[in-house]
């Protein structure tokens, strides 16, 4: 018991340190956002829950999806980035099928084609990607930043058109309006009526929630990060290295796979450039969420906090159109979000290593103190 806590201390301070960058984050977009009229009144341009819910949370869902699967193959010591790519042709392959099904048809029929779709191609997806990393054993890396360009080749030869569904075909409402992007009106009294979309981040967290059991209560979950943390440990200790890694990009291409799912059926529609540049995003929320790039660490709660985070940056840029040093106005737009996100990338690799360097020198000098 007294190793379980040891292991799990380190996991609830990060993550509290998530909370507070997350709390810090929306108090800058509260005072800093300035202000809308809705309804005659002048109301926070952000803290508006027409503008937290759809805005933040809803869309924020598939990109928590990816990222709890990018941390899976994280922990494990190896790195997705073809995610996007998998997302784009998930949401290709589905809007294709739907498209051939009658709009009132059956959500009985639709829904599960639309799962099988989807889900089969991003765990075939991610199987290749751990089938070549494993069988010619080369840097996942190079694998997936070679695999990310082939899989959004292949959707953009696979679709002439450009954008699904084509012509007069329309997707059926079983999947989209009556499932991913039903509607809860909420009547609200002197404004329009509030309209959430419920669905997306209910996914969201049953995903979440079981990856947290997958990795904190299953054999399979822990031996991805007995992998990640020591390799050739975990070999000696008699676990399959190369089934872990099968199964932990398999996941992580399973997770690409129902993020594109939520992303059809929320728009009702996919193209060719579905999920370009959102290797940078999903990297980002699993690396700001925790998991080291180092392996070994890494959990579905902090990929959910990063994903926030990654979110709020992106909906700060819009909200805050400029931002005052007191000495200078700063104007801020949304390209400006690419470089935060960025930074934030680098700043969460470098207290990592910082914090592995502090450990590391504590663990040596209580060596020498025991001598």
């Amino acid at each position: 018991m007294a190793s379980n806590a040891t292991w799990r201390s380190p996991y609830r301070l990060q993550e509290a340190g998530l909370v507070l960058v997350i709390l810090l984050l929306a108090a800058l977009l509260t005072f800093g956002g300035g202000s809308v009229t809705v309804g005659g009144r002048e109301v926070n341009n952000f803290l508006r829950v027409d503008n937290v819910v759809p805005n933040v949370a809803t869309t924020m869902s598939w990109i928590a999806i990816m990222a709890v699967g990018a941390t899976v193959a994280i922990a494990g010591g190896g790195i997705d980035i073809s995610v996007g790519s998998v997302f784009g042709l998930a949401a290709l392959g589905t809007a294709a099928v739907l498209q051939r099904f009658d709009e009132q048809a059956s959500g009985w029929l639709v829904v599960p084609a639309a799962a099988a779709v989807a889900l089969g191609i991003g765990l075939l997806c991610g199987l290749l990607n751990g089938a070549i990393v494993v069988g010619l054993r080369m840097h996942p890396f190079i694998v997936t930043l070679g695999t990310l360009s082939i899989f959004r080749g292949i959707a953009l030869i696979s679709v002439r058109t450009k954008s699904l569904p084509s012509g007069d075909h329309s997707l059926p409402l079983a999947f989209t309006s009556r499932f991913v992007s039903w509607q809860l009106v909420v009547e609200r009294a002197g404004a329009t009526p509030l309209l959430i979309q419920p669905v997306p981040m209910l996914m969201m967290l049953a995903w979440v929630l079981a990856a947290w059991v997958f990795l904190s209560h299953m054999v399979a979950g822990r031996q991805v990060y007995a992998v990640g943390g020591n390799e050739e440990a975990a070999r000696f200790s008699g676990i399959a290295i190369n089934r872990v890694k099968l199964r932990m990009y398999a996941l992580s291409g399973l997770s690409a796979g129902l993020a594109g799912l939520v992303s059809t059926g929320f728009y009702g529609s996919a193209n060719t450039a579905t999920g370009e540049g959102y290797e940078l995003m999903v990297i980002a929320a699993a690396v700001v969420g925790g998991a080291s790039l180092t392996g070994g660490r890494g959990t579905a709660l902090g990929a959910l906090l990063g994903a926030l985070v990654i979110k709020l940056i992106d909906n700060g840029t819009y909200i805050l159109k400029q931002v005052n040093l007191g000495f200078t106005t700063l104007p801020v737009s949304k390209e400006y979000s690419k470089i935060i996100i960025g930074v934030a990338i680098i700043l969460a690799v470098a207290i990592d290593r910082f914090s592995e360097y502090v450990q590391s020198r504590r663990l040596a000098m209580g060596a020498r103190q025991k001598q």
